[in-house]
């Protein structure tokens, strides 16, 4: 059906300190990673990828992505839902989380964790997928890389193979 397409954009949260003895779910973004967090917000205004809601996860990593991506959005304030069950989840875990969004919605913009969201964006390409896009996200992502897939499907029947894979993106720093 025409203008039933979605979009989700799977984001892996840009680059935190190292752990020095932290809890990993308390490692804030290094300097290059507020950097890239910064150039993040840009590419999704580029890209027209302005989100409707976005998942995030609750560590501090992903919450500071987030805060400094969302500064480039010159929009009304997306739905925004932390969430605990996103830090540590699987593929199948994010999955659900999406599976979870309101049909009405056309943009969804999930902030995670590797291996998460690349396992998460190849398991959902469909064939017809971009397929450097597609060897990228089997490989894994690099931080601040974003997949982006699209569908004509509702969110609820969102699964293996069902988008495509449009491309996987980075900003430089």
């Amino acid at each position: 059906m025409p203008g039933t397409e979605r979009t989700l954009v799977v984001l892996r949260h840009a680059k935190a300190e190292p752990a020095d003895g932290a809890a990993d779910e308390l490692r804030p973004l290094a300097l290059q990673g507020r950097k890239q967090a910064t150039r993040l917000g840009k590419h999704l205004v580029e890209g027209g990828l302005l989100p409707e809601v976005v998942l995030c996860s609750t560590a501090l990593r992903t919450r500071q992505t987030w805060e400094l991506a969302k500064a480039a959005l010159k929009q009304a304030e997306p739905q925004v839902d932390m969430r605990d069950d996103l830090y540590g989840a699987t593929p199948s875990g994010l999955l659900a989380a999406v599976r979870g969004i309101d049909a009405r919605v056309r943009t969804v913009l999930l902030v995670g964790h590797e291996p998460a969201v690349s396992g998460l964006a190849g398991a959902l390409a469909a064939p017809g997928s971009d397929q450097g896009a597609l060897a990228q996200v089997r490989a894994g992502v690099p931080t601040a890389a974003f997949s982006v897939l699209t569908a004509d499907v509702p969110w609820e029947q969102w699964g293996d193979d069902v988008a495509l894979l449009r491309g996987v993106f980075r900003p430089e720093v």
